[in-house]
């Protein structure tokens, strides 16, 4: 009868649908159990809005409700990112060419502010080229899976804390790998003269190290490469627009730029837009856009993005006012936290990484700071540093006045003393200059 068959079959139906989500639930069921494994726990992210014109001022959401808070951990060290130059370029790039790029670069993609920007990075950093990515990430990633990828039996030194997006990129270039002990040339002469002397090689740092704000032995990382004839890849992204003559980076400013064969660099933190970039060796830069996979297979910045960021790399490279500014808000940052034992790793650079080691109270700290004194500084935990070595990030910039760096010490101070946190101190901290 067709209406048993029609009742048998919506049963097979309801089994078949119960069965599935069954199936579904275990694997919910061990998503679950891996987020309760993790040692950092849940990710929880600040709801806020960067107030155009009134940075470092942001609005934040909670609950539905709406605040004032001073923000102290952004990356747009230099303001760049609410800069009226940069802002004026992104709105006539958009009213001329619309919000996005429409393609990747190969399909339709290309627009001539990719163009005139590759063109100005180039020249920045004094090399034959540069490439456009839309990531720091994607420009590592991309970048190294190709040059480290594509030299047969190439062996890759690369500095112990070198970030995610290097890691990756030398794990998808297939490439062996020797880990060099944090900025120890020793141990990476050491490395290097075990390798074999025919072999291609590959040394990979960071000048400027965004966790501990400290900076790479670069003229010693330059001898030893001279000496073992490895090709070199430096990544600059927390130094480009902060550092150097025009803001070309921690190379330039020593004087090694021409030592270093490829730069890599940001465009998200101090030109305060989005997006990454190499810039190199004609050859190498050609090879590097026929190949990587994150460079061809995505879609292109949008144009009014690479407008805003030429924008702020032309600026950056005819005024030092901004680099003056936030060498002046770190050294008073230095001083203040040595005359209160606070402690804090380096005194080399702008990134002030206030030490807490303890994971907890690193959170707490951030609360309190946000709570009691309307103050956001995120509490870096694992797996961005080692368990133990947790501590609180801060970035005082070139949009900071005097008085703010001076009560945010201050706030920090009270939170200190109302924690009980250990006060070491910081001897020997001497500040640097930009």
């Amino acid at each position: 009868m067709p209406g048993a068959a029609l009742h048998v079959s919506t049963q097979s139906q309801v089994a078949h649908r119960a069965k599935r989500v069954d199936v579904t639930t275990q694997y919910l069921d061990l998503f679950s159990r891996l987020i309760e494994g993790s040692d950092g726990g849940k990710r929880e992210f600040l709801e806020l809005g960067r107030l155009a014109g009134q940075f470092p001022a942001a609005s934040v959401r909670d609950a539905g409700d709406a605040s004032r808070i001073s923000v102290w951990c952004s990356n747009d060290y230099l303001g760049m990112g609410q800069h009226p130059a940069v802002l004026d370029a992104m709105k006539e790039a958009v009213d001329q060419y619309g919000a996005g790029a429409g393609g990747s670069r190969n399909i339709g993609g290309t627009n001539h502010y990719h163009v005139l920007l590759e063109k100005e990075l180039a020249a920045l950093h004094g090399k034959e080229d540069a490439l456009l990515f839309t990531s720091g990430y994607t420009a590592n990633d991309g970048a190294l899976s190709v040059i480290a990828g594509r030299m047969d039996g190439c062996v890759v030194f690369s500095d112990a804390l070198n970030h995610a997006s290097i890691i990756d990129g030398l794990r998808h270039s297939g490439a062996q790998k020797r880990i060099f002990r944090h900025n120890d040339p020793a141990h990476l002469e050491e490395l290097l003269a075990a390798a074999d002397p025919e072999a291609p090689k590959l040394i990979v740092a960071e000048s400027v190290y965004s966790m501990n704000g400290d900076i790479a032995p670069l003229a010693e990382i330059a001898d030893i490469a001279k000496r073992h004839g490895a090709m070199t890849f430096l990544d600059e992204v927390h130094a480009v627009g902060m550092y150097g003559p025009q803001g070309a980076g921690i190379a330039a400013r020593e004087g090694l730029a021409d030592d270093f064969t490829v730069i890599m660099g940001t465009l998200a933190k101090g030109f305060g837009t989005t997006g990454g970039y190499i810039a190199g060796p004609a050859p190498v830069i050609e090879a590097v856009r026929m190949f990587s996979r994150s460079f061809i297979f995505t879609t292109a910045l949008p144009p009014a993005v690479a407008a805003a960021a030429l924008a702020a790399v032309r600026h950056l490279r005819s005024s030092d006012a901004e680099r003056e500014r936030l060498w002046e808000n770190a050294r008073l940052m230095h001083r203040l936290l040595n005359e209160r034992q606070i402690p804090f790793i380096s005194d080399q650079t702008h990134i002030v990484s206030v030490l807490v080691r303890d994971e907890a109270l690193c959170k707490r700290m951030s609360r309190l700071l946000l709570e009691q004194h309307g103050v956001y500084v995120q509490a870096i935990n694992a797996p961005s540093v080692r368990v133990g070595e947790e501590i609180l990030r801060v970035a005082p910039g070139a949009v900071h006045t005097t008085g703010e760096v001076e009560k945010f010490v201050e706030a920090l101070d009270q939170v200190w003393r109302e924690t009980g946190a250990e006060r070491v101190p910081a001897a020997g901290q001497e500040a640097t200059t930009g």
